[in-house]
This record gives structure tokens, C-alpha cells and sequence, in this order.
């Protein structure tokens, strides 16, 4: 199983109604002038779900390959993201995002991180509420938020997030925040989902690939739409990039899974958002 898949790419419907496809690329760290040849490859791949950020620097070359496309921009959903630094100014760095893309909407706008030392987050979130009732995004969401700050918000804003994405991988699983996440009615979407690659190293992992006859990239994906999370893996390697696309073709079994979450050591990779502050500029 190291082709394009057989099926389609499944599509979660979020507390909006908006659907959003499972299986997403994400490109972190993708080089600014490689971005629009990688993101490309990934759209004829068939990934019709692209997650960048301001942060990145590399939102121009997401517009660019999507333009270059010539597929219907109707069919592709697009995630971007607030830096930190630009929470004072919510609705300008919208825009910039806006403009460097070439899209009139974006499909799904998160706050980056809490930065909950600055203050601004739920200020932030009301910005990007009424951006929302402008029609210039679909659906917007949080990243790195923590139950704290999920109640922030939910104390002194109207519109529910759509999505927190956090970092999840089998050596960190979040379990509790995710519970939390979901209870609110709010998807969970998994960056760094395998473990920057360290998930594929586990035994178990390569256990299962070995029983299925497929990548261990796939078996922990496969682990990750079977909990019902959104995904957004990277690579810049054009055969990877497929392979990952066909994890949606493997069921793992309650037992797998279970396994799986097992290998949970509490092992994070990325900042804590309870005092991450960074601006990102």
C-alpha cells in the first residue's frame, strides 16, 4: 500500500456544518522557494487540504501552487494561521495572509498560540470573530490552546472554535486535553503527528507495517483517522507524499489501536503553551 489511494480522502464535519478533509499537508518548515513545487506535487498527489501559517513564510508559495493547480478552488481547503506577535492586530495580519495567498477566503483561520503572558488572545479571537461573520474565512479555530484557555473564550466570546490543533503523536498523546477538546464540541487536529519521526521507529509500529505490508508513516496515520482526529503530515518527497495519502486505505483493529496508544511516554517535542512566548516575527 505505497500508491495513491483507493478511496477518497475521508471529510469530518465541524461544529459549523464546514467539512474538512481528514487527511491534510502541512508545511511547516517547507522553504519558501520550494514551497509552490511541493505543495504541487502534493495537490496532484491528491491532498486537497493545505495547512501553513504566517509564521511560515511560505504562504505566497501556497497561493502560487494553488492558482498553478487548476483545480477549483471550491476543492481545496486552506488553513492559516495568526502569529503570535500579530495578536494586537488580528484583523491587518489577516489580511496580509489574505494577500500573500491570492484568496478572497480562507477556509480555516486558527490563533497560532495562547501566549497567555501577553494578554491578547481572547481579544484576538474577537477579531477573528467578526472576520468571520464578514465572510472572509469559513471557520476559525485555535492552535497550543489548553483547557484554561478554551474557557477564556468561552467566557467572553460567542463563536465556538471550530478546531484546536496540538501537537500529537503517539509518544505524546495528549489524551486529556483532547478529551476536553472534543467534550466542547471542538475537533482535534494533530501537528507533528508523527513524532517528527520518531513514532516510526517503535517497535509496535514496525510490528504493524511489517502484518500490513505498508509504510510505519501509514500505521500511525491510520492510528490517527481512526481516532477520529484531523491530520496534517509533511513531506517534501514527492513518493512519501503519496504513500502517507494512502493511510486512509488501512483499519487498524480496537486492538491495534489500543496499542498504539500505549506507547504514550509523555514526550513532548514542541514548546508548552501554558508559557510558550515567542512572537513569531
Amino acid at each position: 500500500m505505497t500508491e495513491s489511494p483507493r478511496s477518497s480522502v475521508p471529510e469530518l464535519t465541524l461544529s459549523n456544518s464546514v467539512r474538512i478533509p481528514q487527511l491534510g499537508f502541512g508545511v511547516f518548515q517547507v522553504p519558501p522557494e520550494q514551497t509552490q513545487e511541493i505543495v504541487e506535487d502534493a495537490l496532484a498527489a491528491g491532498y486537497r487540504h493545505i495547512d501553513t501559517a504566517a509564521a511560515y513564510g511560505n504562504e505566497a508559495g501556497v497561493g502560487a501552487a494553488i492558482a498553478a493547480s487548476g483545480i477549483p478552488r471550491a476543492e481545496i481547503f486552506v488553513t492559516t494561521k495568526l502569529r503570535n506577535g500579530d495578536q494586537g492586530r488580528a484583523r491587518a495580519a489577516f489580511m496580509d495572509s489574505r494577500r500573500a495567498l491570492k484568496l478572497d477566503t480562507v477556509d480555516l483561520y486558527l490563533i497560532h498560540w495562547p501566549v497567555p503572558s501577553q494578554g491578547m488572545f481572547v481579544q484576538a479571537w474577537k477579531e477573528l470573530e467578526g472576520l468571520y461573520r464578514d465572510g472572509y474565512m469559513r471557520a476559525i479555530g485555535v492552535s497550543n490552546f489548553l483547557p484554561e484557555h478554551l474557557d477564556a473564550l468561552a467566557d467572553q466570546s460567542q463563536v465556538l472554535p471550530a478546531v484546536n490543533q496540538i501537537e500529537l503523536h503517539p509518544g505524546f498523546r495528549q489524551a486529556a486535553l483532547a478529551a476536553d477538546t472534543v467534550a466542547r464540541g471542538i475537533a482535534v487536529e494533530a501537528y507533528s503527528p508523527l513524532g517528527q519521526g520518531a513514532a516510526l521507529a517503535d517497535d509496535e509500529v514496525a510490528a504493524l507495517a511489517d502484518k500490513y505490508g505498508t509504510t510505519p508513516a501509514q500505521v500511525v496515520l491510520a492510528w490517527h483517522l481512526g481516532s477520529g482526529r484531523i491530520v496534517i503530515p509533511k513531506s517534501a518527497n514527492p513518493g512519501r507524499l503519496r504513500e502517507n495519502l494512502a493511510a486512509v486505505d488501512l483499519d487498524l483493529t480496537q486492538e491495534e489501536m489500543d496499542t498504539l496508544d500505549g506507547l504514550d511516554a509523555g514526550s513532548r517535542i514542541g514548546a508548552d503553551p501554558a508559557t510558550a512566548s515567542f512572537s513569531q516575527l
